[in-house]
């Protein structure tokens, strides 16, 4: 019993793991809309919107550029 213990341990451990750096980027991104959809201000809404639109390729480069 103890080692279908382990062994299901490692196998949800190996399968949360597989979450790319995409899908952790976006689900980040859905945060940050929901947090610009609360703000009753239309223009800065519309900035922090314009913000959470950064696809991750573009936010790769911007911090490839930062690096440099």
């Amino acid at each position: 019993m103890k080692l279908q213990t382990v062994i299901a341990v490692l196998l949800a451990s190996t399968l949360t793991g597989a979450c790319s750096s995409e899908q952790l980027y976006a689900a980040g991104r859905n945060a940050q809309r929901a947090e610009c959809m609360k703000r009753l201000d239309a223009q800065e809404r519309d900035r922090c919107l314009k913000d959470a639109d950064l696809s991750h390729d573009a936010y790769k480069r911007e911090v490839e550029g930062a690096r440099q």
